[in-house]
């Protein structure tokens, strides 16, 4: 006689510390954010010869420009004579070359050592050995993603592939037209929480009646606590009285014309690791970008893309821009309330994941595997301690549970 044994209700989640020891943050830099292809800028924010923009990627800072012939490169930020950073400020624009302000070591947009002090009276030099170390780059969805890994993992499987298995089909994504769309607007929100936070709270519906009562009425399906994530392929339809996706549900603006009748009056949710997240609806795209600067802080930057004639004729986001802007407002709230929590005693060992949010031990089991089990002093732990006990328990309830987004269809 076999019995058979249910999925359990509850399933634990990280232990408090991995939210807030730098320790673990340090490590999330090097075997995370270094290792994989991260969102950097959108190709766009380059709009000229010799525009450039820096972005903090883990430890590092990335110079990001475009060159002459329209071609956009990555290098490290750092002189290759005395490691001096090279551009301070956060975006500008060079005439001819990036010059270092210390002892003028020159460097052009491909980034080739073209001059320097008595540089004529070094021939030795390789003058492309000594240029700016390069970084290795992909543009997608109008976006230029970078990678500082030595050797890149697939593109392909990572970034596009997060896509597919969200979707169902990589070309549910293509009538969107992302790369060809136009910023119509850009908010950049400070946030006091760990990463792992923000991306847990993007996942999950179960909040979303308590904090999103503009979104719910949008979305009604939202109030069930079931996000659109847990699904594959799934769109969150809008509520029938819905015109579009605006902050009072009047209508929107003009369609995406690749936009397909089954994915009319609907949203999609995507979430591709480490740090993006792709919000798709009839007239517009939203994407979020986040930068995890510390174990408590990180920067998101959202994005509002629309048709270029609709922000070329100057036509009011407002409506729309107001829907998500309050959204993540709402979320970052409670991601901030959520961040002083990590550190207390009583969640130590971590909290619990309800139904609903069973699909976010997946993203757990991910960071663990990538980063390890790092302990507060900064070890790496070797096997399993009484104080480790909640990664073996949350091993053998995930044994007994298959994850809904792994079988429906």
């Amino acid at each position: 006689m076999s019995v058979e044994v249910s999925a359990p209700s509850l399933i634990p989640t990280l232990p408090g510390y991995t939210y807030v020891d730098e320790a673990v943050f340090r490590a999330e830099q090097e075997r995370i954010f270094e290792q994989m292809w991260f969102c950097a800028i959108r190709s766009a924010d380059l709009d000229k010869a010799g525009a450039w923009k820096t972005v903090q990627i883990g430890r590092e800072s990335v110079l990001i420009s475009r060159t002459r012939k329209g071609a956009i490169r990555a290098f490290y930020n750092v002189c290759r004579h005395r490691g001096v950073k090279l551009c301070m400020e956060e975006q500008g624009e060079a005439a001819r070359s990036f010059q270092c302000p210390y002892h003028a070591w020159t460097y052009d947009f491909e980034g080739k050592l073209i001059a320097a002090p008595n540089l004529t009276k070094m021939p030795d030099i390789d003058r492309d050995e000594y240029g700016l170390a390069k970084v290795h780059i992909r543009e997608y969805l109008g976006y230029v993603w970078v990678c500082l890994a030595d050797e890149p993992p697939s593109f392909e499987e990572e970034v596009m592939g997060a896509i597919e298995e969200r979707l169902g089909d990589l070309k549910a994504i293509e009538g969107y037209d992302v790369a060809n769309l136009s910023l119509g607007r850009r908010i950049r929100y400070d946030v006091k929480a760990n990463w792992k936070l923000i991306i847990e709270n993007f996942m999950e519906c179960y909040h979303c009646a308590t904090i999103h009562p503009e979104l719910t009425e949008v979305l009604p399906e939202f109030a069930d606590g079931l996000a659109a994530q847990y699904f594959v392929g799934h769109g969150a339809e809008f509520g029938d009285e819905i015109k579009g996706f605006t902050i009072d549900g009047s209508e929107g603006l003009d369609i995406i014309p690749g936009v397909g009748e089954d994915q009319d009056r609907r949203y999609y949710a995507i979430t591709i690791k480490p740090t993006v997240f792709v919000n798709l609806v009839p007239d517009h795209v939203i994407i979020h970008r986040m930068f995890p600067m510390s174990a408590d802080h990180t920067i998101v930057e959202c994005d509002w893309l629309y048709l270029p004639s609709v922000v070329e004729s100057g036509k009011d986001v407002t409506a729309s821009v107001e829907l998500f802007h309050r959204v993540n407002m709402q979320d970052f709230d409670a991601c901030e309330r959520c961040q002083p929590g990590m550190a207390s005693k009583t969640y130590a060992k971590g909290g619990v994941l309800v139904p609903s949010e069973h699909h976010i031990a997946a993203f757990h089991d991910w960071v663990q595997e990538k980063v390890g089990d790092i302990a507060p002093t900064g070890e790496v732990r070797i096997g399993l301690t009484a104080e480790t006990a909640p990664l073996e328990e949350r091993a053998e309830t995930l044994k007994r549970y298959e994850s809904p987004a792994s079988r429906a269809s």
